[in-house]
């Protein structure tokens, strides 16, 4: 069965973590489905648009084995369960979904739109994140809504977008993403 990978983030901006994941997703999965998206417990200071391009800016920079890994600006939605719905509507029910999740948003998964349901469609993707543990009590939690997980053997750069907001740390993005961020002028103080 072909295994696809969906990996929404709120790309704000997309950091070389973003591309390290997409990189390793790519090694790991038939196929590597992408997208900005508005997360309902965040504020964003940049319009989807953007995200959506500098993210485009980031896929075009992999040099992967295979091309599979495409930008999916429909599956963009702040619920997760509408996300994998709309998978299903493209790729049918003869794929597994895999929605990759950072180890950050585990104690949050508990109060996502419709947790149960959206857990018994797809599995998840743990991938571990620099400053965030993966507490067994959140996984117990998440196991026992139904949720059937894996955890990536990934060791992504411990960067952040919030790191680039704040600070104005070029360090966390790729130089086509800086200059993408100067030509729109955008994160200005």
């Amino acid at each position: 069965m072909t295994e696809i990978a969906l990996f929404g983030t709120s790309a704000d901006p997309p950091t070389s973590g973003h591309q390290t994941i997409l990189r390793w997703l790519s090694n790991h999965y038939d196929w590597v489905a992408v997208w900005a998206s508005d997360n309902p417990f965040k504020q964003h200071q940049t319009p989807l648009e953007h995200r959506m391009m500098m993210l485009r800016l980031v896929i075009m920079e992999i040099e992967a084995p295979r091309h599979n890994i495409s930008l999916n600006r429909e599956l963009s939605h702040p619920r997760s369960l509408t996300t994998v719905e709309k998978a299903r509507a493209i790729w049918g029910d003869e794929v597994n979904l895999n929605l990759v999740i950072g180890a950050d948003l585990i104690p949050q998964l508990p109060r996502w739109y419709n947790v149960e349901t959206l857990l018994k469609q797809v599995q998840l993707l743990i991938v571990p994140r620099f400053g965030y543990a993966i507490d067994p009590e959140g996984l117990a939690q998440l196991e026992a809504l139904g949720g059937d997980y894996a955890i990536a053997d990934l060791h992504a750069p411990g960067v952040s977008s919030s790191a680039y907001r704040e600070n104005g740390d070029q360090s966390v993005v790729i130089p086509l993403v800086q200059d993408y961020i100067y030509q729109q002028q955008l994160y200005a103080s």
